[in-house]
């Protein structure tokens, strides 16, 4: 399931970090600081979303 769930965490943390930093973008926050934490916080929040969709497609293990 290890192997899943890092091959889903490269689509979903580049998709997460993404939409963070269009969102902060959209918001004002347009300087690099903000822009590399909300990256951060994608990637970050891209660990739980990847162990859950693999857990969800390889079942129960």
């Amino acid at each position: 399931m290890f192997r899943l769930a890092s091959i889903i965490y490269a689509i979903a943390g580049t998709t997460l970090a993404g939409i963070m930093v269009i969102a902060a973008l959209a918001s004002g926050y347009d300087t690099l600081n903000y822009i590399l934490i909300a990256a951060a916080i994608g990637a970050t929040l891209a660990v739980p979303t990847a162990y859950f969709i693999a857990k969800a497609l390889f079942g129960n293990e």
